[in-house]
């Protein structure tokens, strides 16, 4: 009896259990059954639909007008420097009235030489010249007696020639007299140092109190404050530039100076097969970034040409290249390598061909990996204006980048 009642209490038992596994198998709808919002989120091959990921904008190549450049290196030196110096020897330098950087004019005083020893040596010249005038005057006038006797033979013919001898001597020491007066009155003009012509002070050697020999230098002068660009180009590029070419030099902290080819070197160094091109630059003081001895880079500008530009907040670099993101029919992306060239404002060359219509992801191209989906909007101002991207980036993408065209 007692054998009977467990086994209907096991029964009943199972029996609940599976009743309960049934509700619970009845309640639960199938996620694959039809008219299910999961049935509807999947796809044709049973997959979930991808979520886009960053909303971008895009912009279409543009042809722009872009300048033909050659670049090349060189150094910044002087147009032409002045050696200022003393023609005067073992004088006492007095005043020295200019610096380095000084803007001089022709004529203008640059130093002072004590005078007093000149002073003197020519107050003796001039008294050497009085004696021999004197002894000159004498001298000629025994001459002018000495031939009224000629006639009478109250004088020998000897005595005669010796007079007029003595004559001529006189006459001799007073020009060997004068020429010792002016040559100490050159002396004296040479204790004021003159600027032989316009330009700045580029260095003094020149102390207070020195005593120099004749020939020293004393100051150097960059002659009417002009400088050049002493560009070396190769002699394969070099029929490409002609006197009177505009060239833009920027110097290594970034200031830029427009300049003009003066001249063309005719040689070319059998080492390195490259030429110096001259560049005229502006007046030294009215570019304080630009100096003679600094080294500068710099293009010459040989004309314009129509080129296919993107914005420049379009270009991504990875692993060493430059690359775009093309917007495919299917609002995703394709990673494509491009070759970048000349820059004008925020935009840049692209040198290899492009698909014909191809749409180039702008805002937010930094973000995007290769097929990644994306939702396109219109861009808000300028395309590549450097909007910032209007959603955060995916889980593992990249950050952005950019890079500068060399022209």
């Amino acid at each position: 009896m007692k054998r009977i009642k467990r086994s209907t209490l096991a029964i009943a038992l199972l029996a609940l259990v599976v009743i309960a596994a049934a509700a619970v198998w009845l309640t639960r709808k199938p996620a694959n059954e039809p008219g299910t919002p999961a049935a509807a989120a999947k796809g044709k091959a049973g997959a979930p639909a991808a979520r886009p990921t960053l909303t971008v904008t895009v912009a279409k190549a543009e042809p722009t007008e872009l300048t033909l450049t050659l670049a090349a290196n060189g150094n910044v030196a002087a147009w032409q420097e002045a050696s200022v110096g003393s023609e005067s020897s073992g004088l006492k330098l007095a005043e020295v009235r200019v610096n380095v950087g000084d803007e001089v004019k022709k004529g203008q005083l640059l130093a002072v030489f004590s005078p007093e020893t000149v002073r003197a040596d020519i107050a003796q010249s001039r008294a050497s010249l009085a004696e021999a005038r004197a002894t000159a005057a004498d001298a000629a006038g025994n001459a002018a007696r000495a031939r009224t006797l000629q006639a009478t033979g109250a004088l020998s013919q000897q005595q005669i020639n010796q007079y007029q001898t003595a004559e001529q001597t006189a006459k001799a020491r007073v020009e060997a007299a004068e020429a010792v007066l002016a040559a100490q009155e050159v002396r004296g003009r040479n204790t004021q140092v003159l600027a032989p012509d316009d330009g700045v002070i580029s260095s003094r050697t020149a102390t207070v109190g020195s005593v120099v020999a004749a020939g020293t230098e004393l100051f150097r002068l960059i002659r009417q404050g002009r400088l050049e660009w002493r560009a070396e180009v190769t002699s394969a590029e070099l029929s490409r530039i002609a006197v009177g070419t505009t060239a833009f030099v920027v110097s290594a902290s970034g200031a830029q100076v427009r300049g003009k080819v003066r001249s063309i070197a005719p040689t070319v160094d059998p080492q390195t097969r490259a030429a110096l091109v001259y560049v005229d630059l502006p007046n030294v003081q009215q570019n304080t970034g630009i100096k003679a001895g600094m080294f500068a880079r710099g293009d010459f500008e040989l004309g314009r040409s129509s080129a296919p530009t993107v914005p420049q907040s379009s270009i991504v670099p990875r692993d060493g290249f430059n690359n775009v993101f093309m917007l495919l029919p299917d609002n995703r992306v394709a990673q494509l390598k491009v070759q970048t060239g000349r820059r004008v404002g925020e935009r840049v060359e692209i040198t290899n061909a492009l698909p014909e219509g191809a749409q180039i992801v702008v805002q937010g191209a930094g973000f995007l990996n290769d097929g990644d989906l994306v939702r396109v909007v219109a861009a808000a101002g300028p395309a590549g204006a450097g909007a910032q991207p209007a959603a955060a980036p995916a889980a593992g993408g990249q950050g952005t980048g950019e890079t500068r065209a060399r022209p």
